[in-house]
């Protein structure tokens, strides 16, 4: 595996479920979140992946369409992608929702932002309607067209005792032009700004998004490859979760950047091409490939040789007291 860089883990890595990102990953859009290109190996890696029987799902920090129609669009671009296995942070959103008892949510985003809360029976409201300051929760998702009075109601409805949940708190994304920026991410930080409440993040890199997927796949969190372009979303939502952490450089991050990486964001190998996240997925019947471990650093070495002495004299005292004459 040429891609592969060092690994963290010293073990057979289990790998029975695999996520990707969408956006600079599988394919690049442009601003409007339309015109898909495919990157190279993505139709087919997720069509390998079909074929052996291994879960698998798209995530994307992208609330602009419900999932149902996010999948339609791909699959017409030529994805092989189920509905189900498309997940965007509005139906981790639901989720929650459905968890908190909240039944009625103020949506700053566009109309596909709340459709899977709708779809979860949650009333969704929107500013000028009647009650919009009156709701549980104020969900932040794609908004373009957000407006200063769309930010004063949805700081009133805080004020009034409704809780922030956040779509996507990532400052861009990767398109065909290069990087855009993310609305959401913008929205909460006035929203933050004026009112000082922490905020509940529904995407990536929250560890609630990783077990909402891991769920959904029937695959524990650690047992699944998160397959994305950027350390500060994917790299850092698969370390929190102790899942394997594939890095691809299509889209925001390039290899150097992402071997300059932090340990909490590290991740645990630098694909040079799409493909190869099949050399670490096996058949889902025959098990996973063996994965190179990574060398032990300096300091593991040394406490290894540290116990082993210890462990030698142990034994040593113990065979001279066994030799010792009655």
């Amino acid at each position: 595996m040429s891609g592969v860089g060092p690994t963290r883990r010293a073990r057979r890595v289990s790998i029975r479920g695999v996520l990707f990102d969408v956006d600079g990953t599988l394919l690049l859009s442009d601003r409007a979140l339309g015109g898909y290109e495919l990157l190279p190996g993505a139709i087919e890696v997720l069509s390998a992946l079909k074929a052996r029987r291994v879960p698998f799902a798209l995530l994307t920090n992208g609330s602009a369409y419900p999932p149902a129609e996010q999948a339609a669009k791909l699959r017409a671009a030529g994805l092989p992608v189920d509905d189900s296995q498309m997940i965007t942070p509005s139906s981790i959103a639901a989720d929650h929702l459905q968890r908190r008892g909240i039944r009625r949510v103020l949506v700053l985003g566009t109309a596909g932002v709340g459709q899977a809360l709708r779809d979860a029976g949650i009333e969704t409201v929107h500013t000028g309607e009647a009650g919009a300051t009156e709701v549980g929760c104020v969900f932040v998702g794609w908004h373009p067209e957000c407006g200063m009075k769309d930010i004063e109601t949805a700081c009133h409805a805080i004020w009034n005792g409704a809780e922030l949940c956040v779509a996507s708190d990532v400052p861009f994304f990767a398109t065909r032009q290069g990087r855009s920026i993310g609305y959401s991410h913008a929205i909460t930080a006035a929203i933050r700004r004026l009112t000082h409440v922490p905020m509940t993040l529904t995407g990536k890199p929250s560890i609630r998004a990783l077990r909402f997927v891991a769920k959904r796949l029937g695959v524990p969190m650690r047992a699944l490859a998160v397959v994305g372009d950027d350390p500060v979303v994917e790299g850092l939502m698969a370390r929190r979760g102790g899942a394997t952490a594939l890095a691809v450089t299509t889209g925001t991050t390039q290899r150097e950047e992402w071997q300059r990486q932090p340990r909490s964001r590290r991740p645990d190998a630098i694909l040079t091409g799409l493909r190869e996240v099949l050399d670490w997925v096996g058949n889902a019947e025959a098990g996973p490939p063996r994965i190179a471990a990574r060398p032990r650093s300096g300091r593991t070495r040394a406490r290894a040789r540290r116990a082993a002495r210890a462990t030698a004299s142990r034994t040593a005292a113990k065979r001279r007291v066994v030799r010792r004459p009655g």
